[in-house]
């Protein structure tokens, strides 16, 4: 008997799941669904694309054995493979566009070894037990992102670029913050590669299309005692040039500094009767030793602390964490009231320009809400603009991106489920060189590349050839 729930891969599933045993499998439609998605909904232009894209089946390996069981079964039948983790990403990652097999790693979630500035840990490890882990032993994750309640360090590290921590520590692709890690090739007999230094970023951000993360291992620095403060302004370019001295300031330790439009506060109801109303808002983790020098700070920029507590503190008021405010996250509070909201991504002028914002404010109209996030990024501080957008007509969302792009702030697509979209923008041919060796035959979602079709019946060297410079 075939049946295909997707509509696309010709296989007698039934049989493929019984030659999968023992890894246990998902085969009910409904669930089988349910675990075809992730975020990509944030986007009303993706959400047209991707929701009825669904697999045929669901693995979940619980050892790197299972999962090479798995790879090995899905290759001798041209079965398309997709992987998930948490299934947190924005863009389509876990979505499967061809059907076929969907391989969930939250099964393989062991921390292996946490060593004097390293943790090392299986790619369906969630982040949150990770840090909980660290924090034990003196130690938290130099970066991790504001889903990590859910999210998994194997799809952090295959989808991720920067998060909580980036403001000091950088962006994940930087030399150390990966140390390394492993990846399984999709082949007859499937083999695990160790990739290490510079080496990392050969598998790092390619959303899983060029090889099986199965083990990371990421840098971690001491852990501090972390106040969670909401500093509120006037002005949003006085919260932004506060965010901006904050980022700066060479008596303050950050872990995050993230500035947000007045308006989209309206949307934190447990913020209600905590911040001031009406007030623009700047959100921070600063160590409690640091924390008269960031009262100072804020009080020289015009604003007012009107939170700061601890971790412990805030789960008893029953207030989410800081970072639950910051990234993503605050398009998510936004959407769980209101789901005609959806954002962009854009680049900012270096160094941050306190009146450049400014003067865009007017420009973009009352559809857009600005949000910025700081980050380190080749040794100097920059800012990402995650605007919430009330969306009426892809029209109008592109004529708010030609805004941004008129005035000198650079885009990087949310609205495209492609690998070569975003801030990659152009096709990396160093993936695909390395999908080439780990995945010759393509079934790694390949469907997310659209360079992929143009280079698979290449060596590798002839794909590497094609890097530019």
């Amino acid at each position: 008997m075939t049946h295909s729930i997707s509509g696309k891969t010709a296989l007698d599933w039934a049989a493929f799941e019984a030659e999968l045993a023992p890894v246990e499998t998902i085969s009910e439609p409904v669930l089988v669904k349910k675990r075809s998605r992730d975020f990509f909904w944030y986007s009303p232009i993706l959400n047209a694309q991707l929701r009825k894209s669904f697999g045929d089946l669901v693995a979940l390996p619980s050892t790197t054995e299972e999962l090479a069981h798995c790879l090995r079964t899905a290759h001798a039948h041209d079965a398309p493979i997709t992987l998930r983790g948490g299934g947190t990403g924005n863009y389509g990652q876990a979505v499967p566009l061809d059907g076929g097999l969907i391989i969930e790693t939250t099964r393989m979630n062991r921390i292996l070894e946490i060593g004097e500035g390293f943790v090392r840990a299986e790619a369906g490890a969630i982040i949150e037990d990770i840090n909980t882990a660290l924090h034990e032993q003196g130690w938290e994750l130099a970066i991790f992102p504001s889903t990590q309640d859910i999210a998994t360090i194997g799809g952090f590290v295959a989808g991720g670029s920067s998060g909580i921590g980036s403001v000091a520590q950088g962006m994940l692709r930087d030399p150390g913050n990966i140390v390394s890690l492993k990846a399984m090739s999709v082949t007859d007999t499937p083999q695990e590669r160790l990739f290490e230094g510079d080496a990392v970023n050969q598998i790092h951000h390619a959303w899983g299309l060029n090889g099986v993360i199965t083990e990371v291992t990421l840098r971690t620095v001491p852990h501090r005692n972390w106040v969670h403060c909401m500093a509120t302004f006037d002005s949003y370019r006085d919260t932004y040039a506060a965010g901006y001295a904050l980022s700066c300031a060479e008596n303050i330790a950050r872990k995050l500094v993230s500035t947000q439009d007045a308006r989209i506060c309206d949307f934190y109801p447990r913020l209600e009767s905590r911040i001031r109303k009406n007030k623009h808002l700047l959100v921070s983790l600063v160590p409690q030793e640091d924390m008269d020098a960031f009262r100072a700070l804020i009080a020289e920029q015009g604003g007012q602390v009107d939170l700061a507590m601890s971790e412990a503190e805030l789960k008893e008021a029953k207030i989410p964490l800081v970072y639950e405010f910051a990234y993503n996250h605050t398009t998510l509070q936004v959407l769980k009231a209101d789901r005609s909201a959806t954002y962009l991504q854009v680049g900012c002028p270096t160094p941050p320009d306190p009146q450049a914002i400014a003067d865009l404010r007017p420009k973009l109209g009352d559809d857009v809400w600005q949000h910025h996030e700081f980050a380190l990024l080749d040794g100097e501080i920059v800012t990402f603009d995650l605007p919430i957008v009330w969306y009426s007509t892809e029209e109008r969302l592109h004529e708010i991106e030609a805004t941004y792009e008129a005035n000198g702030f650079p885009i990087f697509d949310a609205h495209i489920c492609m690998v070569e979209g975003g801030g990659l923008k152009n096709a990396d041919y160093r993936h695909l060189a390395w999908k080439k060796r780990m995945d010759p035959k393509g079934l790694l979602n390949a469907a997310k590349s659209r360079e992929w079709v143009n280079v698979k019946d290449m060596d590798p060297e002839a794909i590497e050839a094609m890097i530019p410079g």
